[in-house]
């Protein structure tokens, strides 16, 4: 089974899960340097556009990026060469970096805005609004945050519950704009979007649930997955779902920017 890897997919591999393994074991806080920080932040360097693609989160961050690697970029890079998969991969990786900062650099300067709006006119409801459905956190699962918020809801005008909101708001922002983003995703769902073009009609078992699926199909139902669960993100919800969409256009643009040297398998 193994013996299928292609040599950059086997690199890539070993430098993902080596990073891994440096940073979870040897207690290496690599990701506080390396990974993708929010455009605002003071800790935001443009090589972490390319170095935030080689780090994760979790172990299943990891593994579930590497299962994609190791099942569609083996056929991917005996298709095109070495060369053009590891460019394809950087290329849809960084890209996906870039445009997903822009997309967060806009929703904190909107949450910038809506707390600076929030500090003229404070209130209960619409504190509990922007920290679900501006700040994307579960009040739910933070029983001390639920607490203050019914407390505060039954002392409207107390200046105490007022100016402590206020200065949850204010560090909710300054977590937002230091935000970090790692992980292999913009680049492999690059990988996925290509194999869907490239062998359309080739045949796929899904897992859960064990059923055939074309690669065109699979990808088309997994790319309007990650729309709505980006457009309707839940409460709690901190995957990068425009990050992976990012990675899907930045792979589109570029196959297409290669399509006179594109070829359909069936």
């Amino acid at each position: 089974m193994f013996g299928r890897v292609t040599p950059i997919v086997r690199n890539l591999l070993i430098v993902n899960v080596g990073l891994y393994f440096i940073s979870s074991f040897l207690k290496l806080n690599i990701n506080e340097y390396l990974s993708l920080r929010n455009l605002h932040s003071e800790y935001f360097l443009p090589f972490q556009f390319f170095t935030y693609m080689f780090l994760h989160g979790s172990t299943m961050h990891l593994l579930s990026n590497m299962f994609g690697l190791f099942i569609f970029g083996p056929l991917l890079e005996q298709f095109w060469g070495p060369k053009r998969f590891l460019i394809f991969y950087i290329v849809t990786g960084v890209g996906a970096g870039i445009l997903y900062s822009g997309i967060n650099f806009i929703e904190t300067n909107n949450f910038s805005k809506a707390v600076e709006k929030y500090n003229e006119q404070p209130s209960p409801g619409e504190f509990k609004h922007l920290l679900e459905k501006k700040a994307n956190i579960d009040i739910a699962r933070n029983p001390e945050l639920n607490s203050f918020i019914y407390d505060y809801s039954d002392h409207p005008e107390n200046a105490s519950y007022i100016n402590d909101s206020k200065q949850t708001l204010q560090q909710v922002l300054y977590m937002k704009s230091n935000s970090q983003m790692v992980g292999a995703s913009g680049a492999i769902f690059g990988i996925l979007l290509a194999f869907g073009m490239l062998f359309p009609n080739t045949t796929l078992m899904l897992l859960f649930p064990p059923i055939p699926i074309k690669a065109k199909y699979f990808v088309a139902i997994y790319g309007l997955f990650e729309l709505f669960s980006g457009i309707h993100r839940g409460a709690g919800d901190n995957v990068a779902h425009f990050a992976h969409l990012s990675g899907m256009l930045v792979a589109f643009i570029l196959l297409k920017y290669w399509q006179k040297d594109r070829k359909k398998f069936f």
